[in-house]
């Protein structure tokens, strides 16, 4: 592999004009069909084949004038103090809400207050729902104004009127305040290279596949059905590693340089050597995240399949449009130097060196100290609760959380999150079925109230309302949906009739729990694969079970910290998080899937580095600190890039972005610094030759996977081979 990426790296290096335009006409093309074509995000999240999907389905073909699948806007109308909404004042501000609320474009029927009895019992807050005939995803900004415009008149005679529900959400988007975390990376890269001309190529590479990456997705939503948060995943993962990969080719390629080769050559010898790194590194990072199609999920799928082509894109751009980047840069990129401080590279070098020695000197209590820490740090990570957004998570200052409060304190947290049964009595037609299915759901413990059944023409199928006592996310609600579905067998076995639950938050119930089931199968998959590409890698059993175990430490102590920040609202001032609540269930599985690949790229910079200088014959110590002396300036910038443009995403308006962005900003932290900087040189120093330990039979059937091309180094640097270096 290092011998066809040397040849690749020079002939981008000489085509440079041709490959770039090539590049061009790729980025141009895309992004005109991402403007033409595109279609809208979908912001549901629905799993095929649970309880709570099937009976959406069913309702869907025997009951369509329901809109059980359709989206759902709560309105809740609250009087001016000392009137009520029961006073002919108020009767006329609800009626005209409601009459502006059947006007609504895409609106299928709307629930009066007075008719349903949903007015508190002080008379002084109605609550009206209006279901739509189509899904969230597929409202307009204008059908979703029409919905905020509805209350416009009533608000000015005193009135408040908030709007909660599916149809109030807004689609997320990034922002400015995003870029912050690009911004932070170039003067990383200013600090690193000392050359503006340097730290520019890292960035420009990384924001053209990132634009590729993003107008590819943008375009696959007007024939595919994707999620909201596709786009923006792929968005963070692709900068990160579009500028990492971007930097490990171009620290090589200066390197080059300034041993006195060719431009040409120090391209072809970057593409063979750095090269093959990013393409493991890239492989790593693809299959975590492809690997998220196995778990059954097929929105959390699509997310991992998007993140894995932008980061394939990286990838390729990093091998090809890289070096012809190079090519019109030529020997400048030595030039230039921005001297931010005395031997720049020299200084960082001697802080490595002296980081490794005194890991070495003192590895137990620096180990024994590391190890402690991750510990403390997961320890939150016990009590997480995973579960779906809701308008109670909600920003404090959004209509959405105004409503969920409005609800809560008139009628019952439940009243938010109301539950839907689905009664199918067959050809029965029982009216003894559905009096039975009410009476046991009334008697249930956490059950508010129960609405009589609403039958659809041919009668065979029936529906109805439960109102909780608890919230949504409650596990008094979840234990709530469980008792209700207990009961669907001993109705069928006394009357033939059958009952499922359904409704927003007896799907994001049945998402959540799918979601928990699939996490430790995926997490199985993940450290295996990374203990067997590991293995090929650095020839041993041992820097394997360490690295993934190091894996497995980052990961805990990262799901602490979140629950720390998102559940229990530590540092939530400081980090700008509006709201807390459940964890989002789709968090751990991405959060294992992305961090993996990452972790596993600053293994094999590191590592590698130890494993040359351990075959060369150096001391199993004196290889520890030679490898990380070489390693360590590149990580660092790696991982501080990687930081500062997740950390960027904690400042956007989606809590599950903002999770996401926290989660894997601090899991690169510790993984970058303590777990591979700090208890990796420790471990490798403690277990000295052992850790390069491989059983004889397993060393002659592994294949010979030169990540770092160092065959490759050899084969050029031989005085009677010329093949390569002029091909």
């Amino acid at each position: 592999m290092a011998t066809f990426l040397y040849r690749l790296g020079r002939l981008s290096f000489r085509r440079r004009a041709l490959v770039t335009a090539v590049w061009a006409a790729v980025l141009v093309a895309l992004g005109v069909g991402a403007l033409t074509l595109s279609g809208q995000l979908s912001d549901s999240v629905t799993i095929p084949g649970t309880e709570s999907q099937q009976a959406i389905d069913r309702l869907a073909e025997k009951f369509p004038q329901a809109s059980a699948g359709g989206a759902t806007a709560r309105v809740v109308i609250a009087a001016p103090p000392g009137h009520t909404v029961t006073d002919p004042a108020g009767r006329a501000a609800v009626e005209s809400v409601v009459s502006h609320l059947k006007a609504a474009p895409k609106v299928a029927s709307v629930v009066d207050p007075f008719q349903a009895k949903s007015v508190s019992p002080d008379g002084k807050v109605a609550l009206a729902q209006a279901s739509y005939t189509v899904k969230g995803f597929e409202l307009t900004d204008s059908d979703r104004q029409a919905l905020l415009n509805s209350g416009n008149s009533v608000k000015q005679s005193g009135y408040e009127v908030e709007f909660g529900g599916d149809a109030a959400q807004a689609m997320p988007a990034t922002g400015a305040t995003e870029g912050l975390g690009v911004a932070v990376a170039a003067v990383v890269l200013i600090i690193t290279f000392g050359s503006l001309l340097a730290a520019g190529i890292p960035l420009l590479t990384a924001l053209i596949g990132v634009g590729i990456g993003f107008a590819g997705i943008t375009l696959a939503s007007g024939f595919l059905e994707l999620n909201s948060n596709t786009p923006i995943l792929a968005l963070m993962i692709g900068l990160a590693v579009g500028i990492d990969y971007a930097l490990f080719i171009v620290s090589r390629y200066r390197h080059e340089l300034s041993l006195g080769r060719e431009p040409e050559e120090a391209a072809g010898r970057a593409a063979g050597t750095a090269g093959s790194a990013v393409v493991f590194a890239g492989l790593t990072v693809i299959i975590a995240l492809a690997g998220l199609t196995v778990v059954g999920i097929p929105f959390l799928g699509q997310m991992g399949i998007a993140a894995a082509a932008t980061v394939a894109v990286a990838v390729l751009i990093a091998l090809t449009l890289l070096p012809a980047v190079l090519g019109f840069a030529g020997p400048r990129l030595l030039g230039s130097r921005i001297r931010l401080r005395r031997k720049p590279s020299a200084q960082t070098a001697t802080h490595g060196e002296r980081w490794a020695r005194f890991v070495a000197r003192h590895r137990v209590p620096v180990l024994l100290t590391s190890l402690a820490g991750l510990v403390v740090v997961a320890l939150p990570a016990l009590g997480m609760q995973l579960g779906l957004p809701n308008d109670s998570s909600a920003a404090p200052e959004s209509t959405q959380h105004k409503a969920y409060e409005l609800v809560s304190k008139s009628f019952g947290e439940g009243a938010n999150g109301p539950l839907l049964v689905v009664i199918d009595t067959g050809a029965n037609r029982s009216p003894e079925a559905l009096k039975q299915a009410v009476a046991g759901i009334a008697t249930l413990p956490d059950v508010a109230g129960v609405t009589p059944p609403n039958v659809n023409a041919s009668g065979d199928t029936a529906l109805l309302t439960v109102i909780p006592k608890s919230g949504p996310s409650s596990k008094q609600t979840e234990d709530l949906v469980a008792a209700i579905r207990a009961q669907s067998g001993p109705l069928h076995e006394t009357t033939g009739a059958s009952l499922a639950v359904t409704g927003q938050t007896a799907a994001n119930i049945d998402v959540s729990q799918k979601l928990s089931d699939a996490m430790l199968p995926y997490l199985a998959l993940i450290v295996g694969l990374a203990f067997i590409l590991l293995m090929l890698v650095f020839r041993s059993v041992v820097v394997p079970l360490k690295a993934t175990l190091g894996f497995l430490g980052s990961v805990a102590a990262t799901f602490g910290a979140v629950v720390a920040v998102f559940q229990w609202g530590w540092l939530t001032d400081l980090l700008g998080v509006a709201s807390t609540g459940p964890i989002m269930s789709m968090l751990p599985i991405l959060l294992i899937g992305v961090l993996f690949g990452l972790a596993m790229d600053y293994q094999v910079f590191l590592v590698t580095r130890m494993r040359e200088e351990h075959v060369h014959g150096a001391d199993p110590q004196e290889a520890v600190v030679t490898g990380f002396r070489h390693g360590a300036r590149v990580v660092v910038a790696a991982a501080l890039i990687m930081i500062s443009v997740f950390a960027g995403f904690v400042l956007a308006e989606s809590t599950l972005i903002q999770s996401i962005g926290f989660a894997l900003a601090f899991g690169v932290l510790v993984d970058a610094f303590v777990v591979r900087m700090t208890i990796v040189p420790a471990v490798m120093s403690l277990l000295g030759r052992g850790a390069w330990w491989l059983p004889r039979w397993l060393d002659r059937i592994l294949p010979n996977v030169d990540v770092e091309g160092e065959g490759l180094a050899k084969q050029l640097d031989a005085p009677d081979d010329h093949q390569l270096t002029h091909a």
